[in-house]
């Protein structure tokens, strides 16, 4: 019989890791789709949101559609109807809001005889001719009719929806309910941020008709199970002191702990199952950890720099002064989330112009402050802010632990706040 490779087992990859446990968030997403709601899968990256996904649902079953942040709600459906076997093509005629209609016809054969009844044109005797469906990728209720002509019943997954501008969330949010409750399909919106009601948010309507799911949270005992399920693998014993170490210097990021388990069996010279237990020696263990976080420290610097810089030199230089408060907050803070009222009340004293702020300068950088990252090719994001509960979140712990390790001083010096 083959032995598992240490790869399959930790570390981050493509496919589902053989470690793989089931949590609470695995209860709620299947209990989610059995009573038929949109489903969110939220949570910090790569935190197993997507892992989480295709453990429970089979290929076969759904329908992927990744969003990025050139997208609108037009291009966003034309997106779903080609993922759901759609060939478009732009229509000479014109929509309401002045953008062109689309022609949706299914398989290659657009302008013969459809593989599907999309329209009838006409009949001659007991034969049909038809002719592609007309639409406005706009309206919901086109789209949702496109996709009853094929008896379409796949879930439709929307992968990095963080990614859409901000009007374009709030778009699609209303779209939902229409979804919801004129058709039977399942969307399930999959995202980097730690904001549970996100959606209800941007559209109260959908209270009751979408369940959220966090994948963020991992306790110490998944965490225990998750490296107790792959020693069992492998054959092999991590010290039970050298595993708490680790969950706890991790701030329970599934990432670094699954990284670190890799790195740790590669330093231990195991790259497959053993024959007879092997204990492992985790002397190195601190090092290890530093090596996983010490991986992302270009895309930490930039990260500093990028906000820091925001969209372009403006007088109160309100993102550099965002930077400034992340980097001034202590490491528990930036756990639990900043809040708008800490980071207002550190500008007040320190900012140079404080007798030019006002409430709605610091809202609307701190709103802005995802697609700046965006924009900047920070991606996947590593800021998010919380508008519901006026809150800035670090969604890489990476960046928190990282964070710590580093001279706080001399990057503030290197922000040139004055």
């Amino acid at each position: 019989m083959d032995k598992f490779l240490t790869k399959d087992v930790f570390g981050i990859q493509r496919d589902i890791p053989l470690n793989y446990i089931e949590r609470e968030a695995d209860k709620v997403f299947i209990d989610s789709l059995d009573r038929r709601h949109h489903v969110v899968i939220f949570g910090s990256s790569k935190q197993g949101k997507t892992c989480l996904r295709k453990r429970n649902l089979n290929d076969k079953d759904y329908i992927t559609v990744h969003c990025d942040n050139k997208m609108d709600l037009y291009n966003l459906n034309i997106t779903i109807l080609k993922q759901a076997g759609f060939t478009v093509q732009v229509s000479e005629r014109k929509t309401i809001n002045g953008k062109a209609k689309v022609k949706v016809g299914f398989g290659w054969n657009l302008f013969g005889k459809a593989d599907f009844e999309s329209e009838v044109e006409g009949e001659k005797g007991n034969e049909k001719e038809y002719k592609p469906l007309e639409l406005d990728p706009e309206d919901v209720n086109d789209i949702i009719d496109a996709l009853k002509s094929l008896d379409f019943q796949k879930y439709i997954v929307i992968e990095d929806f963080h990614y859409l501008k901000d009007e374009t969330q709030v778009d699609f949010a209303i779209e939902l309910k229409a979804f919801h409750e004129n058709s039977d399909l399942t969307f399930i919106i999959v995202g980097v941020w730690l904001e549970e009601n996100r959606l209800i948010a941007l559209n109260g309507d959908l209270s009751g008709r979408i369940k959220s799911v966090n994948a963020d949270e991992w306790t110490d005992e998944n965490l225990e199970e998750l490296i107790r399920t792959g020693e069992s693998l492998l054959n092999i014993q991590i010290p039970d002191e050298a595993k708490k170490h680790l969950i706890e210097k991790s701030l329970n990021n599934v990432y670094i702990v699954q990284e670190v388990c890799y790195e740790l069996c590669i330093a231990n010279k195991l790259i497959e199952q053993t024959d007879s237990i092997q204990i492992l020696n985790c002397d190195d263990l601190d090092i290890l950890l530093s090596k996983v976080i010490s991986q992302h420290s270009g895309r930490y610097y930039n990260l500093i720099t990028n906000i820091s810089e925001g969209f372009q030199v403006t007088e109160l230089e309100m993102h550099k002064w965002i930077m400034y408060a992340i980097l001034k907050a202590e490491v528990e803070k930036l756990e639990n989330g900043l809040k708008r009222s800490e980071i207002n009340t550190l500008l007040q004293q320190e900012h140079p112009r404080k007798h030019l702020l006002n409430p709605g300068n610091l809202t609307q950088a701190l709103k802005s402050i995802a697609s700046l990252q965006v924009k900047k090719n920070t991606i996947p994001i590593i800021i998010d802010y919380d508008n519901s509960n006026l809150k800035l979140s670090i969604v890489d712990k990476g960046f928190i632990i990282w964070l710590s390790d580093q001279n706080r001083e001399e990057l503030i010096q290197e922000l040139g706040v004055n």
